[in-house]
């Protein structure tokens, strides 16, 4: 076994999984610390000393990844992921890029890896994305038609909600998230269009409580379509290994009878 295949096997043995994520998430600890000048002012030497340790642990396995798989190594999602970030964090904070630093806090992410649940609900939103490409496309034209509609109607009386046609479509999502909808916006209108509601109770019936959960649908499907299909590889496998012991046995048997007809 050469030197590579050895490294490639201690980085995918679970021990090392594990220990590496177990850095990430006390790097993201760091990270949240240096946040606060209480804990700055105290400690802060110690908190970057660490900060380093972590950095130099994970461009460690960085290299060592690279080393073990080659060219291999970019064709992982998460590698590319883990390559940009910590380029990042390398870069020097006198060129005026220190703030970009901040993002190995996004090697958080790669704790979805070794959560399977975390992984399902990753998974089904990856997958549920073409469906929801389609109902994005459906909100943008309902959006941009009662944008029109409301510019048309409110904008000469409400020109801070209703006077450009972005305007008009912030207002809109405003109302659709029903956050002050009705006290902060429709009545003041309806003080002036008493027939108002008949433009926003529509809006909301179908934006809020229609094509919004139909999106959530279309994640909780995709979601239960992953768990099946992963519930269904791990029944093969384990229907495949119990017929390789079941062969395995018979096989034993069939020796066993040979040697005693000998």
């Amino acid at each position: 076994m050469t030197l590579r295949d050895k490294l490639k096997a201690l980085l995918e043995r679970s021990i090392v999984r594990n220990a590496i994520i177990g850095v990430i998430i006390f790097n993201a600890i760091i990270l949240g610390l240096e946040t606060s000048d209480f804990v700055m002012d105290r400690a802060g030497g110690l908190i970057l000393l660490l900060d380093k340790i972590c950095l130099g642990i994970f461009v460690a396995e960085l290299v060592a990844k690279m080393f073990a798989h080659r060219f291999a190594f970019f064709r992982n999602g998460w590698n590319l992921f883990d390559f940009v970030i910590i380029g990042i964090s390398l870069v020097p904070a006198a060129q005026g890029f220190s703030a970009l630093r901040a993002l190995r806090i996004l090697r958080v992410l790669r704790v979805v890896s070794a959560a399977p649940s975390l992984r399902r609900v990753v998974e089904g939103f990856i997958t549920a994305l073409p469906g929801m490409g389609s109902v994005f496309l459906l909100m943008a034209l309902i959006f941009y038609i009662a944008s029109v509609i409301a510019t048309k109607l409110f904008g000469t009386s409400f020109p801070d909600w209703f006077g450009s046609l972005g305007g008009s479509a912030y207002s809109l999502f405003q109302i659709m998230t029903l956050e002050s909808w009705s006290m902060g916006i429709v009545r003041p209108v309806m003080e002036v269009y008493p027939l108002a509601w008949l433009f926003f109770v529509p809006f909301i019936m179908v934006t809020t409580f229609a094509v919004v959960n139909l999106l959530v649908g279309l994640i909780v499907n995709s979601m239960q379509d992953a768990h099946h299909e992963e519930s269904d590889a791990q029944t093969s496998d384990y229907r495949d290994d119990v017929q390789g012991r079941l062969k395995s046995i018979e096989l034993h048997l069939e020796t066993l009878a040979q040697q005693q007809k000998k």
